[in-house]
């Protein structure tokens, strides 16, 4: 009731002009603040303002330390990286091996074991039903009738026939080229034409021995042996 006075009191005089301007800072003067009510909220209901003061103690630790720790963690994910690094370890090869070990984890998981455990029980439970045993025997009756028919056996016996006669034919072919390549080589025509190659090769190899006398002897007579000059 004061402070809505008080309030009522400087809405009208809030003019300068007003011969009752100088009441307002005696007005507002009276009225009573509670500085530590404001600036602290009100304490949840079941504690005690000791209790509430302990908690925030304890807040501000926590809190604290885990700014500690994650500085920890920053200095040693460098830490980390620098060594990587060195080791000529690539980004791939971590997620290589992140996924290697979620892997592995994901095997030794509860989840996993429980999974893989029902999955065996209902594959018992399918392969010894009598509808699966009774489709199996049916497979097995049809494929033994298929084999058993004089179609199957035809067919088998036209693939292995045709079969034969490409080996024999491939076979074939290869001997009539032997021959064909038997029959070239002994011809008039290769003989003669294997020695010209040969005279070539003869009169290239006396040039090249001619050359090699000339530079040790540039006389051209020094290393000949003496001729006999005697009468017969």
């Amino acid at each position: 009731m004061v402070r809505s006075a008080a309030m009522e009191s400087a809405g009208q005089d809030i003019n300068l002009n007003s011969p009752n301007k100088g009441l307002l800072a005696d007005t507002m003067t009276d009225v009573p603040v509670d500085s530590g009510a404001s600036a602290r909220a009100a304490a949840p209901e079941g504690l005690t303002l000791a209790e509430e003061e302990e908690l925030r103690s304890e807040l501000a630790k926590v809190e604290e330390e885990i700014g500690t720790l994650r500085q920890v963690l920053a200095a040693k994910e460098r830490h980390c990286g620098e060594l990587k690094r060195k080791l000529g370890l690539t980004p791939l090869d971590g997620l290589k091996q992140n996924l290697s070990k979620s892997w592995h984890d994901v095997q030794v998981s509860n989840a996993y074991v429980k999974t893989s455990e029902k999955l065996g029980e209902w594959n018992d439970k399918v392969t010894q039903s009598d509808l699966y045993l009774s489709a199996s025997s049916t497979l097995e009756d049809w494929n033994e009738k298929l084999t058993q028919s004089e179609a199957y056996k035809k067919t088998q016996e036209t693939l292995s026939q045709a079969g034969q006669k490409t080996s024999a034919a491939l076979s074939n072919v290869g001997s009539v080229i032997s021959r064909k390549l038997g029959d070239m080589r002994n011809s008039a025509t290769f003989k003669s034409f294997e020695d010209r190659v040969g005279t070539i090769k003869s009169r290239m190899v006396g040039s090249r021995e001619n050359s090699t006398d000339g530079l040790h002897s540039p006389s051209g007579a020094g290393d000949k042996p003496p001729q006999d000059n005697a009468p017969f």
